[in-house]
């Protein structure tokens, strides 16, 4: 006889609970209850099929609960349960990597089919292998680093030396970092210099200031322009480091997944990220790197 799917329902409405159960149990689910998400991990043990989460509840909410569950048992699909108004965050648990979302309250017959479809996908396919971020990062030891004091001229000829060709591995091509890692004197990441951010520091302010109508046409001629790139490189090239750098870039886990990590650039307008292990800085990983990673999945299997 053909094993019931055995559903993980993770609710702190203990009526919503309840009433969900007995429907589930009469369409022919088994059910395990938890009120939490302490509860739920604890229910892994049981060994469910599928897990239905709720992602407001107190404690620990869905995404941490989420989070966890896919660190423990990677296979388990999981279908969120969000109320009205909350689709960004549904959303975003798909990106942390739940199977699919339905809004609160749910229709009983698209609830069902929603985990038969994850209990096959789960049978057929289960989740695909990916690399994480430590192992698509460039190590810190790799990285190009510079004294906080060290000046504005000396950062530039430390980024021109990382436009060497680099040993490659893979499908990855990659000449320079395009940034320096700003180090303070014990060694700790201070901030991170750009070559965007010595562009935006030669630009004169008056450029960006409230201007007189007619100026416009005097500041788009061609004798505007000419010489102040020259004269605005020179007048920066002692300047230190600490006054042109940006802030450290947002950090991200070296077992996070490509996913977060592209869903951290994208969200929070960052070009790199700083990778860390037990804590620590141990890396850090660009744009350029994801897009070579989405490289490998394009290319036929026939030629990788």
């Amino acid at each position: 006889m053909k094993q019931p799917i055995k559903v993980l329902m993770v609710d702190d409405e203990k009526r919503f609970r309840e009433t969900t159960r007995k429907i589930l149990e009469r369409n022919g689910f088994q059910t395990i209850l938890a009120e939490n998400g302490a509860e739920a991990i604890k229910c892994l043990d049981q060994s469910p099929d599928v897990a239905i989460l709720d992602i407001r509840m107190p404690g620990m909410d869905g995404h941490e609960v989420l989070e966890k569950i896919i660190k423990l048992q990677p296979d388990l699909p999981v279908i969120m349960l969000t109320g009205h108004g909350d689709k960004d965050s549904a959303e975003q648990a798909l990106v942390l990597g739940a199977f699919d979302y339905l809004a609160k309250p749910c229709d009983i017959d698209l609830l069902s089919d929603k985990i038969r479809e994850a209990c096959r996908s789960k049978q057929q396919t289960g989740k695909p292998e990916e690399d994480l971020v430590g192992s698509a990062m460039i190590p810190l030891s790799a990285y190009t680093t510079i004294d906080e004091d060290a000046t504005i001229a000396e950062s530039v000829q430390e980024l021109k030396a990382s436009f060497v060709t680099l040993p490659t591995s893979d499908l990855i091509m990659e000449t320079g970092h395009r940034s320096i890692l700003v180090m303070d004197k014990k060694k700790q990441i201070k901030g991170i210099l750009t070559i965007c951010d010595l562009l935006e520091r030669i630009l004169p302010a008056y450029l960006t200031s409230t201007k007189p109508a007619m100026a416009d046409s005097i500041q788009y001629s061609p004798m505007f322009w000419r010489g102040m790139f020259t004269s605005a490189v020179e007048q920066i090239r002692d300047l230190t480091i600490s006054e042109v750098m940006s802030p450290v870039p947002v950090s991200i886990d070296a077992e996070s997944t490509l996913m977060e990590a592209a869903w951290i650039m994208v969200d929070q307008n960052q070009r790199r990220l700083i990778v860390t292990e037990d804590g620590k800085p141990a890396g850090v990983i660009r744009e350029q790197d994801l897009f070579f990673e989405m490289g490998k999945h394009l290319i036929p299997p026939r030629l990788r």
